[in-house]
């Protein structure tokens, strides 16, 4: 298991954050997800074997988020 912290400019909200939380929660490795509404940041724990942060950070591009 693999734990990477990311920053997303848009994690400071309660919509964009359950955003996040919902759209990183559907992708297959993820273990857990949480974010510091303070600063934008976010802590995801996932499977290494089965996915990478830079498709994680991918994903969350495609979504429009900023990192």
């Amino acid at each position: 298991m693999a734990v990477e912290t990311i920053f997303v400019n848009e994690a400071t909200s309660e919509k964009p954050i359950q955003e996040i939380e919902s759209l990183l929660n559907q992708l297959d490795g993820i273990e857990r997800v949480l974010l510091d509404t303070t600063d934008g940041e976010v802590k995801v724990e996932f499977d290494d074997k089965k996915i990478s942060i830079e498709q994680i950070v991918i994903t969350l591009k495609q979504h429009n988020f900023h990192i």
